[in-house]
This record gives C-alpha cells, sequence and structure tokens, in this order.
C-alpha cells in the first residue's frame, strides 16, 4: 500500500537501556517494502517504546479518542505521530478547533518525550543536555508512523492494549509486548477480542473521504449530510447516478496494513445534451475519483453512502466506465477505457484515461450501458467481491 506525506529524515538509533527488557529484532524488519531504512524510525522500536510507558486508562483514552475521530472522518481506526504530537487525541481529517478542546493531564507525546530523554541522558554532554533526543522526537512526530487499532469499538473501556507492529510483506503474525514486559503472539483474532495497538504507516490521509468532503461543503445539502438531493424542477430526462451503498466481502490485504482503501473511478460525459454533429466536439469526458474505507470489522457489513458518480445522465449517455480498485502504490499508469453517447440513432465514443497505480488490486472494471443501470436502478449489483447498490434518481 502506499504511503503518503513521505519525509526521508536521518534515523536515529534509539538506545533501549533500562525500564523494559531488552528485545533483539532487526530493526530493518518493520520497514514495509520498498521504504527506504532512512525513511523514519522502525516500526519495532516505536512499538517496543510505547510498550515500556506506563499507559493508563487516560491514554489509552486518548487513543480510543484519535482513533474514533479518524473513523468517524472516513478513515481507517488510525493515530498518527503527527496529530499524537501536535494535537492530543485528535483523528486525521478532524478540524483544528475540535482538536484543540481536547487535553489530557499526561498525554503520551509527554510520556514519550521523557522516555526519549532518559534514554538519550547517558550521552549528555557537560552542559547536561541530551544531544539527538530532539532530533529523533522530531523525525518521529514528521514520520508517517501511526498507532493502528483495529476493532478498537469494541474496547469494553478498561482493558489495556498489546503493542505490536507491522512485520513486512503477507505475514498475519508477529510478536506483541503487553504493558508488564511479556512478549506474547499477535494475530488478528486476538485483536478482535482484546485491545491490540498495530504500529504501521499511514496510507489514508493524502485522501479526502465522503466525509470529510460533505463536512467542508454543506451547502450540498442541509448540514452536509448526503451528498446529493435531487432538485426540485429538473428535465424529466435528466436523471442523477448515484452509488447508494456499498459493500466489501473480502479484504485484500495484511490486517497489519489495516483495513482496505477502495476507490471508486467512474469514466463519463457530464450534461450531454448535444444536438449537432458539432456540438460533440465541444465536449470532453470527466472522471469521478473517490475513496471509501472499509475496516476490517466492516467486511461484508452494507455501508450506506449516497454519493454521485453521474452528476447528469440525459438519455443520450449510453454508457459508462466503471473501475474499482484496492489501493496498493507503486507507479502510476492508468486503464484506458472509453464512455458512450447517442446522437442521431449512432453511438459515439469517448476516450478516457482512469488513473491508477502498477499495484493496485483491480476489484473490477468495465462498461456499464444505460439498459443495466435503468434495470438494476436500486437492486444490489456484484462487481468482483464487492457489491454495488446503483440508483438513477
Amino acid at each position: 500500500m502506499k504511503n503518503f506525506f513521505f519525509i526521508c529524515l536521518i534515523t536515529i538509533p534509539l538506545l533501549f537501556v533500562g525500564g523494559c527488557k531488552k528485545i533483539v529484532n532487526d530493526e530493518t524488519q518493520g520497514l514495509e517494502p520498498g521504504v527506504p531504512e532512512t525513511a523514519a524510525v522502525p516500526l519495532g522500536e516505536v512499538a517496543k517504546l510505547i510498550a515500556c510507558l506506563p499507559l493508563g486508562s487516560d491514554q489509552v483514552r486518548e487513543v480510543a479518542d484519535a482513533v474514533e475521530s479518524s473513523s468517524g472522518n472516513g478513515y481507517d481506526e488510525e493515530y498518527r505521530m503527527n496529530e499524537l504530537f501536535a494535537t492530543p487525541g485528535s483523528g486525521v481529517g478532524e478540524l483544528p478547533t475540535k482538536a484543540a478542546s481536547r487535553s489530557y493531564l499526561n498525554p503520551i507525546r509527554d510520556m514519550i518525550a521523557e522516555e526519549v530523554a532518559r534514554r538519550f541522558a547517558t550521552r549528555s554532554d557537560e552542559s547536561g543536555m541530551s544531544p539527538g533526543a530532539d532530533d529523533y522526537l522530531a523525525t518521529l512526530a514528521a514520520s508517517d508512523i501511526q498507532i493502528y487499532w483495529p476493532y478498537s469499538e469494541r474496547w469494553d473501556g478498561k482493558t489495556m492494549p498489546v503493542i505490536s507492529f507491522h512485520p513486512g510483506g503477507s505475514s498475519e503474525v508477529n510478536v506483541g509486548y503487553t504493558l508488564d514486559g511479556e512478549e506474547v503472539l499477535v494475530d488478528e483474532a486476538l485483536a478482535s477480542e482484546r485491545p491490540v495497538w498495530i504500529i504501521n504507516r499511514n496510507e489514508d490521509a493524502g485522501y479526502e473521504t465522503l466525509e470529510t468532503l460533505r463536512r467542508d461543503h454543506p451547502e450540498w445539502t442541509e448540514g452536509g449530510t448526503i451528498t446529493i438531493k435531487a432538485p426540485a424542477t429538473r428535465a424529466s430526462d435528466i436523471k442523477t447516478l448515484v452509488l447508494t451503498s456499498f459493500k466489501a466481502n473480502r479484504n485484500y490485504d495484511s490486517w497489519f496494513s489495516g483495513g482496505s482503501e477502495f476507490f471508486i473511478k467512474t469514466g463519463s460525459v457530464k450534461n450531454f445534451t448535444a444536438s449537432t454533429e458539432a456540438e460533440l466536439r465541444l465536449y470532453k469526458p470527466s472522471i469521478t475519483d473517490f475513496m471509501i474505507v472499509v475496516k476490517r470489522s466492516q467486511i461484508g457489513e452494507t455501508l450506506p453512502f449516497g454519493a454521485v458518480l453521474v452528476s447528469e445522465w440525459t438519455w443520450q449517455l449510453d454508457q459508462i466506465a466503471l473501475m474499482i480498485v484496492e489501493d496498493d502504490g507503486g507507479t502510476i499508469t492508468s486503464w484506458k477505457c472509453s464512455a458512450v453517447v447517442k446522437y442521431n440513432s449512432k453511438s459515439y465514443g469517448f476516450e478516457l484515461e482512469i488513473p491508477l497505480y502498477s499495484r493496485d488490486d483491480i476489484v473490477w472494471r468495465g462498461q456499464l450501458s444505460r439498459k443495466y443501470i435503468e434495470k438494476y436502478s436500486g437492486a444490489t449489483s456484484p462487481l468482483g467481491d464487492v457489491e454495488l447498490v446503483l440508483e438513477l434518481i
């Protein structure tokens, strides 16, 4: 999966001395394939650091607040180091005013700063300063590292977490650390039964979700709670194609990576009402592209959306291109396809290039005809491993 906001900083080895059981690990095993070792602090190192902190219910509540906020904003159950250091308890996509309203007696960032300063103290100079500690904290805060808490909605409000990290590759099991210094094996079954925090890298904060778009554009409808609302007056031959709901029936990546980020990409010709062949040249195809994050616990669950795919579907629009991918990164490429419109009983194709990345999992792609969409409007359309309900309104 892709990594966003990649910052290349020099890694400063952290001295793990005292206070915790020393665990020997390959420092690169926490790095995902293709990520340079100097990109950030190793994931396994951060996991051991957090497991050594004297975490209590207030700190676990801080993480719970953050992942709940991220989830409410359409992202995965994640708490980035960026927010952890800048605005404790805030999630991805949270408004600054709301984030500033939270306060904690002893936030995790202060605990991390104290522990890092203590470990670097053995290298103090004559002035008593701790050279390297500030640089280490700055590197951590600027990295794309985060705390991922799958199944966080099942937390009972008191059980303390096990801390683990993404081991890289397709492994489904890794070592985890309890707060009392014990080592346990961590898999998804354990994470579904008790709190498990996974230290991994952020993959979706670089995109806007439907939730944040609706919130930032309340003019779309009352309060921005749904994406569209049919106007009171509209020509009877013009409709709107809406993705009413979405269901994913499987995950595509290791659970250590988090949930699945599906991108719905639609190519069509917007508001096509040409009446002469000359007018055909005035139309350019448009592409709708947005992200849907499906958490691990939401697999097999129908999620309501109400998102516009084609805002003005006229009687002349005969076919659209649709592609659904699960984001996995790689180099940028595209799918060359076409949308079809009708004029004077003839069909005209508009060439499209819908962007995707070379390692993306293609869930489904193809053309959907007007006849198909009209026939199954409001019904479930099984497309590969996902199910969509499309509706013409």
